[in-house]
């Protein structure tokens, strides 16, 4: 064996014991990802969970039954079957604003619209039938590029005349809430409309729900919210985050001046609507099936979380250890291996460094580092006692528990855990 290939192999051994764990003796238990999958390090993977937990735990709130999940990058809660207007709407927008709430990205808004008030807009403003879609399209646009850019390809690549676009551009500009429906419904143009005049009055209809479920703080009524897919046919709605996650960057770092900040650009992060005729279609007979329905942007949240901890430099656990039982002093690994056991079979999550002397200071780091809360600390004295020395690890407070009643206690105290 030729010298490289020594230096080779000793370098996939040290690799090797950099996986297996440290000097501190605790191993890191590595779960392997099937080939051609993605692969993700723990901390990945616990924002992934934290974010599935959240949405799933949302869903399981509001009833829903769980039917298959065989794409990971959305989550999807969908209502189906004859049911009085916008009331499982309005639960949808809930559902939304509830997860948006809990993960914590940042400020956000909720827009809806009705592609029935849409498709009144577009005809009273003079767009013909067959460009009702296309231009449905471009309106949809407005998101990411200005009124100049989409009027332009309105008229010069669809064909409308600068007076109908105009028309559209006074529409598509305004926001609000019950109020705007209710401006809209005396509007000399949009009350001519059947379709529109009915899409108004069930926006109004929403706002009322929304305003019970407490959500109108952040659900705007918008009217250049298109989503250009054809199969709505009514209420639509898209969740958007309205700020940029912000931190300060490090002034060595690519030249940086201090109090200069990274940014991550944030966008739509769940998308839905009404979509009653879709249903039928699969259907032999036709059969006609309301149904409204939200998705959750899954893998556009992870990305969001993980360079939101990455930027704010947030520690994440990747770990749901509760507490680590350490000793004092050396020649009890016997006494932390008992205990360890008679905190697991009571569903304690505990922990145990794999070495038979481990310095204190050593154990205590390590909760510190992974983020254990509480750690059970045995000596002679302790022993001696009948009790266990319970630190908590942020606050450094201590107290002396009896033995029969530590299990009690760590239940108590992790209950109270986040």
């Amino acid at each position: 064996m030729t010298v490289s290939q020594i230096d080779e192999e000793v370098a996939k051994l040290l690799q090797l014991k950099a996986q297996l764990g440290g000097e501190d003796g605790k191993h890191v238990f590595v779960l392997k990802t099937a080939k051609g999958t993605r692969d993700y390090n723990p901390k990945q993977m616990a924002i992934r969970e934290k974010v599935f937990n959240t949405i799933i735990g949302c869903f399981k709130r509001h009833g829903a039954e769980t039917i298959d999940t065989p794409v990971f990058e959305l989550k999807d809660f969908d209502i189906a079957g004859q049911y009085d207007p916008m009331i499982p709407d309005a639960e949808c927008l809930k559902i939304v604003y509830e997860i948006l709430s809990e993960l914590d990205l940042g400020d956000f808004r909720i827009k809806v619209n009705d592609r029935r008030i849409l498709d009144g807009m577009f005809a009273m403003c003079g767009v013909p039938d067959e460009k009702f879609r296309t231009i449905c399209s471009t309106v949809d646009k407005l998101d990411k590029a200005s009124w100049e850019d989409v009027k332009n390809e309105m008229v010069k690549e669809k064909g409308l005349s600068e007076g109908v676009a105009d028309q559209i551009g006074e529409y598509v500009s305004m926001q609000g809430g019950m109020d705007l429906a209710e401006r809209l419904l005396q509007d000399p143009k949009l009350s001519q409309s059947k379709q529109a005049c009915a899409g108004l009055a069930d926006m109004k209809q929403l706002f009322s729900y929304l305003q019970l479920f407490q959500v109108t703080d952040k659900v705007l009524f918008d009217l250049s919210l298109a989503r250009g897919l054809d199969y709505y046919t009514g209420v639509i709605y898209e969740a958007v985050l309205s700020q940029m996650i912000q931190a300060p960057v490090v002034a060595e770092q690519n030249g940086a001046l201090p109090g200069d900040e990274a940014s991550v650009s944030v966008g739509s992060v769940a998308g839905g609507g009404r979509y009653d005729g879709l249903v039928g279609m699969f259907d032999p007979k036709g059969k006609k099936v309301p149904c409204v329905g939200v998705s959750i942007g899954i893998e556009r949240i992870f990305s969001i979380m993980e360079q939101k901890a990455e930027l704010l430099a947030e520690k994440v656990r990747t770990t749901e250890t509760q507490v680590l039982v350490a000793s004092a002093q050396k020649n009890l690994l016997e006494e932390r291996l008992k205990l360890t056991t008679e905190l697991w079979n009571a569903g304690i999550k505990a922990e145990v460094l794999y070495k038979k002397n481990p310095k204190l200071l050593t154990q205590l780091q390590h909760c510190e580092e992974t983020g254990i809360p509480l750690v059970a600390i045995l000596g002679e004295q302790e022993l001696k006692d009948g009790v266990v020395k319970l630190r908590k690890v942020a606050s450094r407070e201590e107290v002396d528990v009896p033995r029969e009643e530590l299990v009690e206690e760590l239940k108590r105290r992790t209950s109270k855990l986040p």
